[in-house]
């Protein structure tokens, strides 16, 4: 029996990332923020979700990636983590993928820090990489 995982993917900066579809609390449009004063320069804001109040991080940011330049908002994508939901901003939402556990591969030396250390693998597809963000890590306030 194969041991099959499904990965909820987004793009940053051109690049297709993906979290555990179980981790994913839910995906959404642009959000209003409120701004946090003396926040990390990564923390974008706070949403608040039907009354619970969320986290965002930019991934842009967390990733070491330039801003984003072209006006589109972002969108979110709701991950739970052991200290409650937190919303990565991406530029895009993609598809909910299925990989074998055995497909997915150590990350190459050649993948820059920040980055390298928030992820679990990669994983080749027909015409690029999905790579694999561990999402505790990459929530962590003290990762960047």
């Amino acid at each position: 029996m194969d041991d099959e995982r499904l990965y909820a993917t987004f793009c940053v900066d051109g690049d297709h990332f993906g979290v555990d579809a179980l981790d994913v609390q839910e995906v959404l449009r642009h959000q209003p923020m409120t701004e946090v004063p003396l926040a990390p320069p990564d923390v974008r804001g706070l949403l608040n979700l039907r009354g619970q109040v969320v986290v965002a991080l930019d991934l842009r940011r967390r990733l070491g990636r330039p801003p984003r330049d072209d006006g589109e908002p972002p969108m979110n994508v709701v991950v739970r983590t052991q200290h409650g939901p937190v919303s990565f901003l991406v530029d895009e939402i993609g598809d909910v993928l299925e990989v074998r556990a055995d497909e997915l591969e150590a990350p190459p030396e050649t993948v820059a820090a920040p980055g390298r250390e928030l992820l679990v693998g990669i994983h080749p597809l027909e015409d690029r990489l999905l790579l694999v963000l561990d999402v505790e890590r990459t929530a962590a306030l003290d990762a960047a």
